[in-house]
């Protein structure tokens, strides 16, 4: 406020430049880095007994769970090879946290790390200084990464998804540094590449050399992945197509009449939510069959004359310009492991009106919706003495603007039908949320 101007780029404005520096002293402190956000808004996750508040960049912020007061700022930079890490890390039983991020590998090349941080352990040292990374992936291009987003853990491997949206390293250098741009500014498309799955052992840190591919889509969220049989499923919330969904949700757009938010949503990418299955043994003599022979699924994997694995998906959720997205599992039971439900943010038009449960097996559903209601991601809490994987409730912060004195409110519902149990309702404006965790008192 004191500089009267925005000094920090974010994902859809950029820094105003210093008035007192011109365009030289702007192109020397290039060399100095770039600043990026502490903006940690978009998810919290816990490390050792500490939790910590995320972006998209190498700055997490540890923050008191039960106050929410800021307690430091941590660079990852300081403790692993990586440029940035997702907000979707990992978290296992035992405490181990996996997650994965930018780096420059072998000749100044591209590369995506998957670090570890480990439980803690009886020392009480803090888990952040015994951080590594347990195995690189390479990079498609050598100075255009993927966004990424998520990523899929299993027991046993760990699945990147490589999609055709990009980030121009050089553009993203140049231009922040000299001329002003945010990071939108900086992302484009391979109309060409499709899609490329990389798979890697997790106990052993090894990548396997097996190249799957399929036609294009953006990606944010992983549903979960699992080992069945010698094949890995995956399922995913895909956005069809090359193009980044991210270039229609511009405030002009969504301040617009209701009529011309779905025209907008019409020229988008179209989300459907997909299953992929991943054989991991292969054998040359197969080559132009169907490799898949899971009883239970229609997706296919048909090795190519050129060792490329082709994937077509099983479709588990669609409907027109409806999304199922921001997915939610009972991931301490059923994360990395065969699964039957979850539940989503359904977004009608890119508009969160809903919240969804989705049986992947038979594809029912379950819906709860409300009036001139705004929900935000659905997370799961289950029953302390569950006995069923659905056994539990649905945490929901919804927005109700125009309704009353109380425009926003907690909303628990029960998890099995969808139904209302309660709701706590307060007299404050809450703005639209991310992700979320909850932690037991």
């Amino acid at each position: 406020m004191t500089e009267k101007r925005i000094v920090i780029t974010e994902f859809g404005t950029y820094a105003y430049p210093d008035p007192c520096k011109n365009i030289f002293s702007r192109f020397f402190s290039y060399f100095k880095g770039v600043e990026v956000t502490d903006n940690a808004l978009v998810n919290v996750y816990p490390v050792g007994e500490d939790y910590y508040a995320c972006t998209e960049t190498n700055f997490i912020t540890r923050i008191n769970p039960d106050t929410l007061e800021t307690i430091k700022q941590v660079d990852l930079c300081k403790y692993v090879s990586v440029n940035g890490a997702t907000a979707h890390p990992h978290v296992e039983n035992d405490g181990t946290v996996y997650n994965i991020g930018n780096c420059f590998g072998k000749n100044f090349s591209l590369a995506y790390n998957i670090i570890r941080i480990p439980p803690l352990q009886a020392d009480k040292e803090d888990p952040m200084n015994k951080a590594e990374v347990l195995v690189q992936f390479p990079c498609s291009d050598r100075f255009k990464p993927s966004y990424v987003h998520s990523f899929g853990l299993t027991p046993n491997y760990i699945v990147f998804v490589e999609t055709p949206v990009k980030i121009n390293l050089l553009k993203f250098l140049s231009s922040w540094s000299l001329w002003g741009a945010n990071y939108m500014d900086c992302f484009e498309s391979n109309e060409t590449m499709g899609v490329w799955l990389h798979v890697a052992e997790k106990k052993k840190g090894r990548l396997l050399n097996i190249k799957y591919r399929t036609s294009a889509f953006n990606l944010f969220h992983h549903i979960n992945t699992y080992e069945d049989n010698g094949f890995l499923i995956v399922d995913l919330c895909t956005w069809k197509g090359f193009e980044f969904v991210y270039n229609y949700l511009y405030l002009a757009n969504l301040r617009a009449n209701w009529d011309e938010v779905k025209r907008q949503a019409e020229k988008a990418p179209q989300p459907e939510a997909r299953r992929y299955v991943l054989p991991l043994n292969i054998d040359k003599a197969d080559t132009g069959k169907n490799l898949v022979t899971l009883p239970y699924t229609t997706a296919t994997a048909t090795l190519r004359s050129d060792e490329t694995i082709w994937l077509e998906p099983e479709v588990i959720f669609s409907g027109p310009r409806h999304a199922f997205e921001f997915p939610q599992i009972n991931y301490k039971k059923y994360g990395g492991r065969p699964y039957t439900y979850t539940y989503g943010l359904g977004l009608n038009h890119f508009v969160p009106d809903r919240l969804c449960k989705l049986n992947v097996k038979t594809k029912e559903t379950w819906v709860w919706q409300e009036p001139d209601s705004y929900p935000s991601e659905p997370i799961f809490v289950s029953h302390p003495d569950a006995l069923e994987e659905d056994d539990g409730v649905v945490l929901s912060i919804v927005i109700s603007p125009g309704t009353g004195p109380k425009p926003a409110y907690l909303l628990i519902l029960n998890a099995k039908d969808m139904s209302e149990v309660a709701r706590a309702e307060v007299e404050v404006n809450i703005p639209v949320t991310f992700h979320g965790l909850f932690k037991r008192a």
